[in-house]
């Protein structure tokens, strides 16, 4: 079976998996998508009992054009005590009867990103060797909070790759904030941009798209790469924790070998729940695949009407991950709804550019029949923090949360549900002190409320961001989108 990777826009636009990695976007503006997904299948009995590395490296190797010890090597190094808590990576903890949760924050930066982050990295370095690539990365990425920290962690003084993380003005936690000012390593570097982060995401794409642009790093060897989901590096990794926590309910003994499993998913750019999909489609007995939004439920309206509509407003939330109105790797699921028709998939990607919608014709959201929106407010965010700790002596953060209050409304039957979390309650500690607890206790920052819902709670603080500001920290720089392309080249040549 040859290994190509296409675009979701250009089926002839074929690159090797190696060289899909490297570039991260597509020229034509489209996702790299496996065209040998069909002939991707994995049982999921040859992994009971196996560790989760063990996992990673079978799930991997089937994808990629790496050797065997390349895959062992990213593997075995991403996934070891110096980046997560526990040998088994992610815990799966049985809340209440019918329901786990899995854990996804055991990392270096307390969110699910450290998943893929860890494991990139590390993935591109061997596809440079691959493809015998000699030109620096620079990678590029926008993020809504939790991506910047993770990858600027994840690639921090990796020889021959840069990262330049835009992040919102005032659009972070302060907690997200100090993680990645305090980042070390000289080849990271971040910045606030004014506006949201749908313009943040925008401003990168229209650099990845710039052709002038990149003609002109090249006179730097240069060339550019993404850490966000669009990246099929990012997106492959995290298709294993679906597999493991599937057989970790088998040895706990919460389901039954072949039962089919749903699982609820907090989502924004719609890349965690697309692996889960993956998953389905390589052989994990997947029930219903739920997603789970906040205000901004651009997504849930998807799934009910088949209309995705980006034209609304913009909500800043409790739940800043999922403050998101364009969920770029949705392009992914509807190109295998289309059953890769690239050009259907160009007409819908214009339509979305030029009017801000889109609709998909019923028989073909027919085919995305096991998929499910729903959504929180804040106030039933915010109740659900406080019932699920007052209930089941269990904390969650805002996202999960979200996810905890679809779980309620979408719950039809007794098929076995997990619900990932996506971050520490600890990323979001003011809101989710705030949610819990009734008392007139006012701290300067969610850093500080940190410290408060220890001594609440007794829940502990995870080793990274504890004391996080005693940590010496570099100045926040703020720009505006047009700025952007002006502070990559500014960044390269004082590199020189």
């Amino acid at each position: 079976m040859e290994k190509l990777f296409n675009s979701t826009r250009d089926n002839d636009n074929k690159l090797s998996p190696s060289r899909a990695i490297i570039k991260g976007l597509s020229d034509d503006g489209g996702l790299f998508v496996p065209q040998f997904l069909k002939d991707v299948k994995f049982d999921y009995k040859d992994f009971i009992g196996k560790s989760y590395n063990y996992i990673a490296k079978t799930i991997l190797g089937e994808f990629l054009d790496f050797s065997k010890e390349q895959i062992d090597y990213c593997v075995d190094t991403a996934y070891s005590l110096n980046n997560f808590e526990t040998e088994d990576i992610f815990k799966v903890v049985d809340v209440e009867d019918g329901l786990s949760i899995l854990e996804l924050f055991s990392g270096n930066t307390i969110a699910f990103k450290d998943c893929a982050l860890s494991i990139l990295p590390l993935l591109l370095k061997c596809a440079k060797e691959n493809e015998n690539d000699k030109d620096d990365v620079l990678i590029l990425t926008a993020t809504s909070g939790d991506t910047g920290k993770a990858a600027l962690e994840g690639f921090h003084d990796v020889d021959g790759i840069d990262v330049i993380v835009y992040y919102p003005y005032k659009g972070v936690s302060r907690l997200q904030l100090l993680q990645m000012l305090t980042q070390k390593g000289s080849n990271v570097k971040s910045y606030a941009v004014k506006g949201n982060f749908d313009d943040t995401q925008a401003g990168v794409k229209e650099i990845f798209n710039d052709s002038d642009f990149e003609k002109e790093l090249e006179k730097y060897g240069v060339k550019l790469s993404s850490a966000n989901s669009i990246n099929i590096g990012r997106l492959l990794p995290q298709v294993v924790y679906y597999y493991h926590s599937y057989v970790r309910l088998i040895e706990q003994g919460k389901i039954k070998e072949g039962d089919k499993v749903n699982f609820i998913v907090p989502t924004g750019n719609f890349g965690n729940i697309l692996a889960g999909y993956y998953a389905y489609l390589t052989g994990l007995p997947v029930n219903k695949l739920i997603c789970a939004s906040n205000d901004n439920n651009v997504l849930f309206d998807f799934f009910k009407s088949g209309t995705y509509d980006k034209n609304r407003e913009f909500k800043k939330t409790i739940s800043p991950s999922m403050d998101i109105l364009i969920s770029s790797n949705l392009e992914r699921l509807i190109y295998h709804m289309y059953d890769g028709d690239d050009k259907k998939v160009n007409d819908l990607m214009a339509k979305l550019s030029n009017e801000g919608k889109y609709t998909i014709d019923s028989e073909y959201m027919n085919k995305a029949d096991n998929f499910i929106g729903g959504y929180a407010t804040e106030d039933e965010i915010r109740e659900v923090i406080k019932e699920v700790y007052e209930k089941d002596n269990y904390l969650m953060d805002t996202h999960t949360a979200a996810g905890y209050k679809v779980y309620k409304d979408t719950k039809e039957d007794d098929t076995y549900s997990v619900l990932l979390s996506t971050a520490s309650p600890y990323k979001f500690s003011k809101d989710v002190y705030d949610s819990i607890f009734d008392d007139d206790v006012k701290a300067s920052d969610d850093v500080e409320y940190m410290y408060k819902l220890n001594e609440k709670t007794k829940v502990n603080i995870p080793k990274p961001v504890n004391n996080i500001e005693s940590i010496e920290r570099r100045e926040e720089e703020v720009i505006t989108k047009e700025d952007m392309r002006n502070s990559i080249l500014k960044y390269i040549e004082g590199k020189k």
